[in-house]
């Protein structure tokens, strides 16, 4: 039987895997922000590259300081040999999480009274015993439990439920909801001005034309495989973003689409 592991290499393992999920995240987002940065070089406007460069920075930073940190605390509890007094801190202080549970409380077994021997001075009455408590455990108070809300909530026609697709169309349509958003908001971010005043005249699409389209020429690339699915992300967030949620501050939707009752 291989040994059992020791409290060291049990709170390694615990942290590896705590942190395996986050720098799996920041991964995704590095690698969207790089497509979107490659998207944005064919762009004759150099300015457009410039969030996505931005999101790219930060999500590699954001591994590299993960990384660090681990290889760190890894070779510093894994380090054989004689430590250094912080080091040993360190490990007494990993080692002290791991403590034993407190053993389940056990129900007192209620005393019965011995018979006292007969004579004179056992005469005198002799008390009740206490009637037996009932120390039947009660069910804690339930508390409700608040679930956090995902990350991405993809919404549907009554008709038709994205979660009776395959795992690939679904993350096809967690892709296309999150790659719709964040091009909305890069041109609110480029724009301001052209889209406040898109807002007043209602005509968001024609003032904006280059910039739409550019967007949904990416958009329509990417996402061929569910473009005829009856959700329209980019309508979606188009309205939400740019026109605050007025769908007739678009102007003229060049687009089809199957969602314009969102």
């Amino acid at each position: 039987m291989p040994p059992e592991p020791n409290e060291v290499e049990q709170a390694v393992a615990r942290a590896l895997r705590d942190n395996l999920a986050g720098i799996q995240r920041s991964t995704g987002d590095l690698q969207q922000a790089v497509n979107d940065v490659v998207a944005a070089c064919s762009s004759s406007k150099p300015t457009n590259a410039l969030p996505p460069m931005l999101r790219a920075q930060a999500s590699a930073a954001s591994i590299s300081a993960a990384l660090e940190v681990l290889s760190r605390f890894v070779a510093m509890a894994l380090q054989p040999g004689p430590r250094s007094p912080l080091e040993e801190k360190i490990s007494q202080a990993i080692s002290s999480v791991t403590l034993e549970a407190p053993a389940a409380p056990t129900r007192p077994v209620p005393q019965v009274p011995e018979p006292q021997a007969t004579g004179p001075a056992s005469m005198r009455a002799v008390p009740p015993a206490p009637a037996a408590q009932n120390f039947a455990p009660t069910a804690p108070p339930q508390t409700p439990i608040e679930l956090e809300p995902p990350e991405l909530e993809i919404e549907a026609e009554d008709e038709f439920d994205v979660n009776r697709l395959s795992p690939e169309e679904q993350e096809l349509h967690r892709r296309a909801n999150r790659v719709a958003k964040v091009s909305m908001q890069d041109i609110k971010m480029l724009r301001p001005e052209q889209v406040r005043l898109g807002r007043e005249h209602k005509d968001i699409c024609i003032r904006l034309k280059d910039d739409i389209e550019k967007a949904h020429r990416e958009y329509d690339r990417r996402f061929k495989p569910i473009m005829d699915h009856p959700v329209d992300y980019f309508y979606r967030w188009l309205v939400e973003i740019l026109a605050d949620g007025d769908a007739s501050a678009l102007g003229d939707y060049p687009y089809a689409t199957a969602s314009k009752s969102r």
